[in-house]
């Protein structure tokens, strides 16, 4: 197999073997293009490149001003395509597998306030210029806060999830594992109101002789569903209409207020790992330090002896 080959291959075997989501593979192939790339400019190819080489492309990527997540991302991918290699007997060797990565961000996760996340569900179901679109948006809202869902999870869900006991919520997320959610009441509510809309409406389709529509939100898409950048654009919409700056609301904003909530509540942290679909508590620990910050906030904005 040629060189050229090899990311085609690589991919492939992702969604194959480890069931890769579209939105990683898409991922990893932007990251390797961008470093095969690279390397073409300077002569040099994925079976021919060294330790220096892909040292010499992160010095170039930290050049570029890109953030340390991206960076650490663009090693990831570079290390799992020549794994990828080794192990398919293309080269007889790893040059990126002793590289460290760049570390990572200290910044915590912006996250809302109670009343805040108060304004923007309220933003929500006010939304739209039909019912249809008021009671869709209420239930995507409702369900984004309720689940900590991440957004993907969110606009794929697919009708047959949302069937049975309106407590829990069956949600496919990352390499396709499952877990159940439950359901606040007025998630509930909105879930159910939204379901008995979405039954009319493939009653109607039905009767043109239309197939049912499977995804819970549906659009005319190629997708077949509402995409994640229509959703983005709806959320910035409810944020302006409920006084609160777009520019701190944000799809994975509602993830990280609903992780933050529970914390705050008394929640244990195991399960809200088991809620968020974390496969390792080390990720979920970041809320316990956006509670700290948020008390040490508390007692510098509030205690006598903290004031000038």
């Amino acid at each position: 197999m040629s060189a050229t080959n090899w990311i085609g291959a690589f991919l492939e075997a992702q969604v194959a073997e480890r069931g890769a989501a579209d939105n990683t593979t898409a991922a990893y192939g932007r990251d390797l293009a961008d470093f095969t790339g690279w390397l073409a400019a300077r002569n040099r190819a994925l079976d021919n490149a060294h330790r220096r080489d892909v040292e010499d492309y992160l010095v170039h990527c930290e050049a570029q001003g890109l953030a340390l997540a991206t960076r650490a991302r663009r090693l990831s991918s570079i290390k799992q395509v020549y794994r990828f290699a080794f192990e398919e007997g293309l080269r007889d060797d790893n040059p990126a597998i002793q590289i460290p990565g760049p570390g990572k961000s200290k910044r915590l996760p912006k996250t809302l306030s109670l009343q805040e996340v108060d304004r923007l569900l309220a933003a929500g179901a006010a939304h739209g210029r039909t019912e249809d679109d008021r009671l869709r948006n209420a239930c995507l809202m409702q369900l984004l806060y309720a689940t900590g869902m991440r957004v993907t999870e969110l606009v794929t869900l697919p009708m047959s999830a949302a069937r049975g006991d309106p407590r829990m919520l069956l949600i496919r997320g990352k390499g396709g594992k499952e877990r159940m959610v439950p359901l606040s009441p007025p998630a509930r509510t909105a879930l159910s109101a939204w379901i008995a809309r979405r039954d009319a409406q493939d009653e109607l389709r039905r009767s043109d002789s239309k197939p049912s529509q499977t995804h819970l939100f549906p659009s005319r898409g190629k997708a077949g569903h509402l995409s994640r950048h229509s959703f983005y654009v709806l959320i910035k919409e409810f944020a302006v209409e409920a006084g609160v700056s777009p520019a701190k609301v944000t799809p994975h904003t509602l993830r990280h207020a609903f992780a933050t909530h529970l914390l705050q509540n008394g929640a244990d942290l195991r399960a809200i790992q088991t809620f968020l679909g974390h496969a390792d508590v080390a990720t979920t620990e970041i809320y316990t330090h956006v509670l700290e910050e948020r008390l040490k906030e508390l007692v510098l904005d509030h205690h006598p002896l903290a004031r000038d």
